[in-house]
């Protein structure tokens, strides 16, 4: 059976220079179809014979082999209908030089589209002379084993002048010889050479220098007794002539291989001569890779980046549908080992020098550096910011961190707490234009548009309120005046009273605020002036002519008169005379005195209760105008034995419910309160002598 063979076409072609006698025909390899163009005859004018007599003109010669017996047809087709083909079959085992007459013939004019001629199944002419009008003749019946002679000669004469190619197919039931339809003999198909089998080669080399002896292993495959040699035109293919090995190739250019067969056993066997012939054209598929240079920020100054190695894989080599793999080293991209598994990422120091692998879709490979380069770094400076404080809240100020001078170029700035905020663009402070904060570090992150950024801190500093250290609140009295005095060390005052000097005189009892501006910031000082509340007297205790003054309040040392000229420190005055007195005190400020009117009652020493109208009393009615006014008698033990009070008058006639009392010493209080604003207490003490008659 016929083997699947993997050529687009066998064929036989081009032009055939003189080379075709009946002693060198070509053998024909199976039922392959046949293309050629012959031109010239060969090295002898053979005899002819039969309808051909006129002889060669532009010929060739085929030898045929018959493995099966059947029928054999063909058929001729100019590729021009202006040529006019002729053709003769001789045998059957006959020898050149002896061919005697053709068992077919056909010389007839077959000129026009369509122009064919040979063998077919309805013919039944077996000769057709020149000028006859039957392009076919009878088919034959052949038998395995007998070889024939097929001559083909278009005749450029009288009506046909051009030289054109032919193509020939065979028909009928019979098979010719050829080694590569034997299955016994080529049990493999043989593959024509190139990726896709169509005997198209990219070649990936420039020059384009390629050794054809690397394909006839894939194109025999794997067959034994065949061979391959590669040709740059036909002739040589079919005549094995001038075989070419390792050459520079011409793209534009057609190459021809050829598969020869050699019998192992028999050297003459005519299918040795049966050649088997195909293209081969080249496609330069050489790549060129261009360099390139990829920066990343060098950001914190880490010494290390990310690299994207893909961002100039286009700009390296345009094409899309090629493969690119990138490698660390050239060895290791030679080797095809380690590739970088995250280009896009590429986590790298730099300088450094990476490597681009490109492959096409034709196998085709080259490559191109990548230079990694950091981005020049973003120069980040460190700040300061200072500001007043704010008055709810000395300790903080308001900061826009906006005007600190950070440098960095056109970057656009991002301010956070910490150092590890910044890094990680955490916790960004928002507003930066009015940030509150205390005495504190803050940092800015600057990033540029390449994406690279740069940090420095800001150290933020609060200028803290400044005071006057001599402005004080004061005591005064009310009738007085004062001044209030901020002292040297601030460039304006302004005080609440519209004063700008740093003091002001004549100030009377109030509330008073002054601003002392200081570095820049304005302080707010109140001081108050206050009234002095004087002393108030406690308690007045008067025992004969002796009166001791109790004070509260006040700012001691205290001052004491009964007159308001003199004064003295003690709190004690004797000698005081009996009925109303004034008694002036005052404390440090010295401030308009305090009077405290005061009686002194007539003292009583003894009491004779016999109705003699002298001393039978003890009588203090006088005093009922004091307030709370009240007069006990106790005896010598302390036992209160009678108490005068507004019931009784305020008197005592010496006895107790109406019970004279012993003769004896009895002690007195006399209490009240004076009638003024702090109602004093006086106490009034003595003592009186109780004779009553036994």
């Amino acid at each position: 059976m016929k083997k699947i063979v993997l050529f687009i076409i066998f064929l036989i072609s081009q032009t055939f220079f003189s080379q075709a006698d009946c002693s060198t025909a070509l053998s024909v390899c199976g039922n392959s179809n046949i293309t050629y163009s012959p031109t010239g005859i060969g090295a002898v004018n053979e005899s002819l014979g039969g309808c051909l007599s006129s002889g060669e003109h532009n010929s060739i010669w085929y030898k045929i082999t018959i493995a099966t017996s059947g029928t054999l047809t063909f058929n001729l087709v100019p590729n021009d209908p202006a040529a006019d083909y002729d053709w003769a079959v001789y045998g059957p085992n006959v020898a050149c030089g002896s061919l005697g007459s053709p068992i077919r013939c056909n010389a007839a004019t077959v000129i026009g589209v369509g122009a064919s001629t040979g063998l077919n199944m309805t013919s039944t002419v077996i000769s057709a002379a020149g000028g006859s009008t039957t392009p076919y003749c009878q088919y034959m019946n052949v038998l395995a084993g007998q070889t024939y002679y097929l001559y083909i000669d278009n005749w450029v004469g009288a009506g046909s002048t051009t030289t054109a190619p032919f193509s020939l197919t065979w028909g009928g039931t019979a098979t010719m010889a050829s080694p590569f339809y034997d299955p016994a003999i080529s049990p493999n198909p043989f593959i024509a050479p190139g990726p896709d089998h169509n005997g198209v080669i990219t070649i990936c080399t420039n020059p384009a220098i390629f050794d054809f002896t690397t394909l006839s292993a894939g194109i025999i495959n794997g067959n034994t007794n065949f061979s391959v040699t590669y040709h740059y035109n036909t002739n040589d293919a079919l005549t094995n002539s001038n075989p070419i090995t390792t050459v520079t190739v011409n793209t534009a250019n057609t190459y021809y291989y050829a598969i020869h067969y050699t019998d192992p056993l028999n050297p003459a066997n005519p299918i040795n001569k049966c050649t088997q012939t195909g293209t081969i054209t080249f496609i330069q598929g050489a790549i060129t890779v261009n360099n390139a240079t990829v920066q990343a920020c060098n950001n914190n100054n880490a010494g290390t980046g990310v690299f994207d190695l893909t961002s100039v894989s286009t700009a390296m080599y345009a094409d899309p549908t090629a493969t690119r793999v990138y490698y660390r080293t050239i060895t290791d991209m030679n080797n095809g080992v380690n590739p970088i598994t995250n280009p896009a990422a590429f986590l790298s120091a730099a300088p450094a020098t990476v490597y681009m692998k490109v492959t096409t879709t034709q196998n085709c490979t080259n490559y191109g550096t990548i230079t990694l380069q950091f981005y020049p770094v973003v120069v980040m400076n460190d700040a300061s910011l200072t500001t007043c404080f704010i008055e709810a809240n000395p300790s903080t100020g308001l900061f826009n961190l906006n005007n600190a001078t950070v440098g960095g170029g056109a970057v656009t700035k991002t301010y956070y707490p910490s150092y590890t905020d910044a890094v990680n663009g955490t916790n960004a402070i928002s507003p930066a234009a009015a940030f509150i904060s205390p005495n504190t570090v803050v940092y800015v992150k600057g990033t540029n548009a390449n994406g690279c950024t740069g940090i420095s801190k800001i150290t933020l500093n609060v200028t803290p309120p400044k005071y006057s250290a001599i402005l004080k609140d004061k005591i005064i009295c009310a009738e007085d005046t004062t001044t209030l005095d901020a002292g040297p060390g601030f460039s304006t005052y302004l005080w609440s009273t519209g004063a700008t000097t740093s003091s002001i005189s004549n100030v009377s009892v109030g509330y008073y605020w002054v601003n002392l501006t200081a570095n820049g910031c304005v302080t707010r000082q109140t001081v108050t002036v206050s009234a002095s509340s004087g002393p108030v007297v406690s308690g007045i205790d008067i025992a004969n002519n002796t009166i001791t003054v109790s004070l509260m309040g006040g700012t001691p040392p205290y001052k004491y008169s009964l007159d308001n000229l003199l004064w003295q420190d003690s709190n004690t005055f004797t000698n005081v005379p009996r009925g109303k007195n004034m008694i002036y005190v005052k404390d440090s400020y010295d401030c308009e005195p305090i009077a405290v009117e005061i009686t002194v009652p007539n003292l009583v020493n003894v009491l004779t209760p016999n109705n003699d109208g002298v001393n039978d009393v003890v009588d203090y009615s006088a005093l009922a105008y004091k307030q709370n006014l009240v007069f006990n008698v106790y005896d010598r033990y302390g036992s209160k034995v009678f108490q005068a009070d507004k019931s009784n008058g305020y008197k005592w006639d010496g006895k107790l419910i109406d019970r004279p009392l012993p003769t004896g010493t009895y002690w007195y209080s006399v209490t009240w309160n004076e009638p003024n604003a702090a109602k004093t207490p006086v106490k009034f003490s003595g003592w009186v002598l109780v004779k009553n008659r036994e």
